[in-house]
């Protein structure tokens, strides 16, 4: 069995790693702070302290890079980091793969790198950018970084808004007025980005890019309404009266096509567990 390294314990890193681990892959990963360590050494799962300013800092994190299998979670802090910051921490930890144990790597990037725009057709990862039409240049630069000169098999996966648990739709709008909702949804659970990674990794699915969305687009305005009602959160005191920005959709046809199957294909019946 392979032994697996995430960089990022976070949201989706954590219960990606707890899945990996009851599958019984061999699970190392990385979090910021030694408080965190212990945290999850409690919880089963082996960690390091790692972070990277934008040089690596940390302690032991050298064993993260003895995996054959590394995924890294970790996606731009656009409100408080600029994008070139993220780009050069990037380059520092691709730089730290070299003659290493590290063969395949799957890239957590997001469907925000598509253009803004709606189109007539569903965005599918064949749609061809450059930097003049993407929808976050950031993110473009990090996919063809890791893409270049590289010396591992390298999946990317767009996930869409990633949804679940203590991310609820309508926490977000709660008692809002005016508020956008018809815009059709792009959104995945967070069980399903987790199955989806676990998916790519025991079907060895390789030199490729997927997009991690949930197959049904309801309205914005449906999911607000039905998480706050699952939930027992104030809905919206307000719509707007009529569409206003863009209705892109996104494709999920392509992972579907690998024989992944959604245990949540529809935003309306994602399930949530807002921490009290």
């Amino acid at each position: 069995m392979n032994k697996i390294s995430i960089i990022g314990l976070g949201w989706l890193g954590l219960p990606l790693a707890k899945n990996l681990q009851e599958k019984g892959y061999e699970v190392i990963g990385s979090t910021t702070t030694g408080e965190k360590v212990k945290k999850l050494e409690a919880e089963g799962i082996t960690s390091v302290q790692f972070s990277l300013e934008p040089y690596p800092k940390g302690l032991g994190f050298q064993k993260l890079f003895e995996a054959e299998i590394l995924v890294i979670t970790i996606p731009p802090r656009s409100r408080t980091q600029s994008g070139e910051r993220y780009l050069e921490e990037l380059k520092f930890l691709k730089s730290m793969l070299q003659n290493t144990s590290v063969k395949k790597l799957v890239f957590v990037s997001s469907t925000g790198i598509y253009p803004e725009k709606n189109q007539a057709e569903k965005y599918t990862e064949e749609f061809e950018m450059d930097l003049s039409i993407t929808g976050n240049k950031t993110l473009w630069k990090a996919e063809q970084l890791m893409n270049q000169d590289k010396s591992y098999e390298l999946t990317i996966v767009r996930f869409g808004g990633l949804m679940g648990e203590e991310r609820v739709p309508g926490k977000y709008f709660a008692g809002k007025e005016n508020v956008e909702g018809h815009s059709r949804v792009n959104y995945i659970h967070q069980d399903d980005a987790v199955g989806i990674i676990t998916w790519i990794i025991e079907k060895n699915l390789w030199n490729e890019t997927f997009n991690g969305v949930a197959p049904i687009h309801p309205l914005k305005k449906e999911v607000i309404e039905k998480s706050a009602l699952d939930t027992g959160l104030a809905p919206p005191k307000s719509f707007q009266s009529s569409a206003e920005g863009e209705n892109r959709l996104i494709s999920s046809e392509k992972i579907i096509q690998t024989g992944y199957s959604f245990t949540y294909a529809n935003p309306l019946d994602f399930s949530y567990n807002l921490k009290k």
